[in-house]
């Protein structure tokens, strides 16, 4: 039987700029023209939420946000080098980047010869023309499609990009995991999951728009339910362990996400959701996680959470437990972010 790690780490966009910008996306909510008069202002704000603001917008939080979010990516990039995979399966969201209004595919293995993209603009490591060039792994990727097919898993497959190079679920999580810059040379096979659903299209996989009401009419058809991605992950899993290679499977996405919570104002996530799911991860409850609604997910804004569903199912078919987790909360930027390790027995 193969080797299998299992990872989980966040992608959250803003870590890639400075502190003092790592609060602009609960800047933009503010300006949502149908906010109660009393969340406008820190004054009506929860006391928690207010304190983390502090009296600096939230850039002496973000340097604490920032130390225990890299000190967690560099704990999984000790286990994975440990590790030493032949692959990174990484399990990410695709909003509205490289999958647009032509298709939209429910789940996508990425099965390219090599992937490139190149750092973001205004970065926090001073990169102006860095360029990453990773290899994949199209026999496994392959061998992974056919076989999941065989399994009444109808699973679309890629050659190369449509519309973009590689969603920033896929990139942001090798950037992280080389925070340090010594550099990141494992084939990755990226397996795109249409976490955004309703929203994918209507919402462009992103933040919502304030100056109209979307309509029900206008939303797209739903992600795939949490059942079909947890089986999912179970069948990855199980494929994989009889394969000859050595794997290491990653979840990249936050959990809870303020823009996506409307219950919250947009303001801040559904914590109080992320941890029930997260003390069921911690402790194997892996029915809590197959029979999560989909309702649910919308209703908490935890989209991104179907690619840590296919790690559980992953974790439940191999019979594994997390060793290490992370709960890294917060109020004022935009996402609850989880970190699991998960070696072989």
């Amino acid at each position: 039987m193969a080797e299998i790690l299992m990872l989980g780490i966040s992608h959250y966009p803003p870590l890639t700029g400075p502190d003092e910008r790592m609060s602009w996306i609960l800047k933009r909510m503010l300006q949502n023209p149908r906010l109660p008069e009393e969340l406008k202002t820190p004054a009506g704000w929860p006391e928690p939420m207010r304190a983390e603001w502090g009296n600096d917008e939230g850039t002496s939080s973000a340097a604490r946000h920032r130390a225990d979010l890299v000190g967690w990516m560099n704990k999984t990039r000790a286990a994975l080098d440990a590790f030493n995979p032949d692959f990174v399966l990484i399990w990410g969201d695709d909003q509205y980047e490289n999958f647009r209004e032509d298709v939209v595919p429910p789940y996508c293995i990425c099965a390219h010869d090599s992937f490139q993209f190149k750092s973001p603009p205004g970065n926090i490591w001073g990169e102006t023309d860095k360029t990453f060039d990773l290899p994949g792994h199209p026999a496994a990727a392959k061998m992974l499609a056919t076989r999941l097919i065989e399994d009444g898993f109808d699973t679309a497959y890629s050659y190369k990009p449509l519309h973009h190079p590689l969603g920033h679920a896929f990139t942001n999580a090798v950037m992280y995991l080389d925070y340090a810059r010594k550099g990141f040379t494992y084939p990755v096979i990226p397996f795109a999951v249409n976490c955004y659903g309703r929203r994918v299209i209507a919402q462009r996989g992103g933040l919502p728009v304030f100056d109209r009401v979307v309509t029900d009419a206008e939303l797209d058809p739903p992600a795939p339910t949490p059942r079909r991605l947890f089986d999912l992950g179970a069948a990855t899993a199980r494929i994989l362990a009889e394969s000859p290679y050595r794997v290491a499977l990653l979840a990249s996405s936050g959990w809870s996400h303020a823009f996506l919570t409307a219950k919250n104002y947009f303001l801040y996530p559904d914590t109080p959701a992320d941890r029930h799911m997260y003390d069921a991860l911690r402790s194997g409850d892996y029915p809590t996680w197959r029979n999560y609604s989909g309702t649910a997910v919308e209703d908490s804004g935890q989209q991104e959470i179907l690619n840590w569903m296919c790690l559980a199912g992953a974790m439940k078919e191999l019979g594994r437990k997390p060793k290490e987790t992370g709960f890294v909360d917060t109020w004022i930027f935009n996402s609850s972010k989880v970190f699991l390790v998960a070696p072989p027995h």
